[in-house]
């Protein structure tokens, strides 16, 4: 039977053996799209990789026993139903095991986690997997797209309708211009955020939750020459030394006088994650319960004006936490994907979080945004973190593309 969502600080915090509960949540590093580790591996491999780590992590569960796979991914062909389908027999999974992708663009890591998380609480699941894949270097930009996809939208009068194509970077001017945020405060936000992923990878926090890929990658420099065999085994995106005068110095990616820049933006970037989820009482039978890292809540989605999509988080927000009937002070750790700083900015103050709560480890400015892994690598840098803080609660959010936002709520063990 479906149980209730729980309401209040102490509904959030009680054990039932209805929860649906997390042992394991890892992810690849997050390389450079075009130069960074991954940049001849391919998307069924590094999700390969994460789920093989994912069966390794725990060995006394029989893959068999796994319900189902749900995978977020925005720009493989077809969706990457083949490419995640191979990737899933490869790591080990028996093909008794179904799977299926999900696009909800930048939260689609989010949406596949929750899209388990609600089997499991509606009884079709006991056990499943949901996570993300995402090469953008083979698959970003390489197809030609229409500007207007359905020729009767240029008739239309909704301007809504046409703002769904707009280009992302215009909608993060848009945040900028309209709500105040200023270049200057763009600029140090995208340095804060290098620095604090620069203090957490040379403090070694995020090596509990990254799985080391070992790929092949080829010499730009000499075409001819023979694949090289490489393990990568850190995000290589971080910039160690950056300072926010360094980033006034970029020029506007999106408008001549814009603030948005290659260096205030996330960045394009490949990887994967996956996070293994279960029914409480599930893992008790199967004698895993002391390997119960949390526990997810409940999510929340919410539509915006797509030519501020950026805006997401700031309406989904508010959507969860009236959903658990809790308020931001009740949020230990959160995770806003940083997509621009504008927006990122914007949320932030909107909702009156603490600065000091919010990507604490650092932001997909500095670590990157592979758009269909990215939340459900957030939830694999927001579990250590809750671990390391001592705080029991915190949120994932991110904005979506098209005017969307969605946010999910996860509680520490």
């Amino acid at each position: 039977m479906a149980s209730p969502i729980p309401r209040g600080l102490k509904q959030v915090l009680q054990k039932s053996p209805n929860d649906i509960v997390i042992l394991s949540s890892l992810r690849t590093p997050i390389t450079r799209a075009k130069k960074g580790g991954f940049k001849d591996a391919y998307p069924e491999e590094l999700l390969a990789s994460v789920l093989k780590a994912t069966l390794k992590a725990n060995p006394n569960l029989d893959p068999a026993l796994i319900d189902d796979v749900t995978i977020g991914s925005v720009l493989q062909e077809l969706g990457g139903a083949k490419a995640g389908r191979m990737a899933q027999i490869h790591a080990g999974f028996p093909h008794s095991v179904p799977f299926n992708t999900i696009n909800r663009q930048c939260s689609s890591g989010l949406a596949a986690i929750t899209a388990v998380s609600y089997g499991i609480r509606s009884g079709a699941l006991d056990i499943g997997v949901g996570g993300g894949m995402e090469h953008m270097t083979r698959n970003y930009g390489s197809r030609a797209i229409p500007t207007v996809l359905w020729p009767e939208l240029k008739e239309s009068h909704s301007q809504d309708a046409k703002d769904c194509i707009m280009p992302m970077g215009l909608t993060s001017e848009n945040v900028a211009s309209r709500y105040g945020i200023s270049r200057q405060d763009q600029d140090a936000f995208a340095a804060d955020s290098h620095a604090k992923a620069s203090a957490a990878q040379k403090a070694g926090r995020f090596d509990s939750e990254i799985v080391p890929v070992t790929t092949k990658t080829l010499d730009p420099e000499n075409p001819d020459a023979p694949a090289k065999e490489i393990t990568v085994s850190q995000d290589d995106g971080i910039r160690h030394n950056i300072s926010a005068e360094k980033m006034g110095t970029l020029k506007p990616a999106f408008k001549p006088d814009g603030a948005s820049t290659a260096g205030n933006s996330s960045q394009v970037s490949d990887g994967a994650a996956a996070t293994l989820l279960m029914r409480r009482s599930t893992a008790e039978e199967l004698g895993l319960s002391g390997s119960i890292k949390a526990r997810w809540v409940a999510t929340a989605v919410s539509g915006c004006a797509p030519d501020e999509m950026g805006v997401g988080p700031a309406v989904a927000i508010p959507k969860l936490l009236q959903q658990v009937g809790l308020s931001v002070p009740d949020v230990g750790v959160w995770e806003i994907n940083e997509a621009f700083a504008s927006q990122a900015i914007y949320s932030v103050r909107k909702l009156g979080i603490d600065q000091a709560k919010v990507n604490p480890n650092g932001g997909a400015i500095a670590l990157g945004h592979p758009l269909g892994a990215t939340g459900a690598r957030q939830v694999a840098d927001l579990l250590p973190e809750l671990e390391r803080s001592g705080q029991d609660i915190g949120v994932v959010s991110m904005c979506i593309g098209t005017g969307m936002g969605m946010a999910g709520m996860f509680v520490r063990e």
